[in-house]
């Protein structure tokens, strides 16, 4: 039985890997894993009638481990991969589980602010200190030397915040967030986030209509 995954295809090329973070998280995670899977490309402007059968709320990711049954939700699927593949372990201790799970949040927030006084980009600010705080003392990965599920969720909405912000805002993450730095560094350089990400330009087409709406 194949382990497949349907995930986003890039905005105007539909056989290209798109730019969505929870597909990319989930697919981090099978290649962390060395999960042999299936990758079918979803045109979110124009989904399959297959693929609504399988995910009537037309959303990405959905992912079957080989059992025939379709489940949505990366928090979900990434749970489901760690049981069913254990090795090599990607499990987050529960202390370290919500580390920087608000700056995604607060990056979208930024990025469609038109107003420089409303507080987004200091909310931003203070969750990437907060960050670079976590690594200093624990890292260099979240849980210290090994990669694990909240750097696989992190690292993609990262890679986000960093292109659009310096694209639409020509804004970039201060320098003395070392910590941050090396993290990004270190997690994009991976063989699974190299195979995995979205290239910058279809990464700035999807954001575009959010960003200008």
């Amino acid at each position: 039985m194949t382990v497949e995954v349907c995930v986003k295809a890039a905005v105007g090329a539909p056989d290209t890997l798109g730019d969505c973070p929870f597909s990319q998280r989930v697919l981090l995670t099978l290649e962390e894993k060395k999960v042999p899977y299936e990758m079918k490309l979803i045109d979110l402007s124009n989904k399959p009638e297959w693929f609504l059968k399988i995910s009537p709320e037309g959303k990405v990711p959905v992912f079957n481990s080989g059992d025939g049954k379709w489940i949505a939700d990366s928090d979900v699927i990434t749970q489901v991969i760690e049981e069913k593949f254990p090795t090599p372990s990607l499990v987050t201790p529960p202390e370290y589980a919500s580390v920087g799970s608000k700056i995604f949040p607060s990056f979208v927030k930024f990025l469609k602010s038109k107003d420089a006084s409303d507080g987004s980009e200091k909310a931003l600010l203070d969750e990437l200190q907060a960050l670079d705080e976590h690594l200093k003392a624990h890292g260099p990965y979240i849980n210290g030397e090994n990669v694990s599920a909240a750097d696989l969720s992190l690292g993609p909405k990262l890679f986000h915040l960093q292109v659009a912000l310096e694209h639409f805002k020509g804004w970039k993450i201060p320098e003395n967030l070392t910590s941050v730095h090396a993290y990004t560094k270190a997690l994009f350089s991976r063989e699974s986030f190299v195979k995995t990400k979205p290239a910058k330009e279809h990464l700035i087409a999807g954001w575009a209509p959010k960003v200008n709406a």
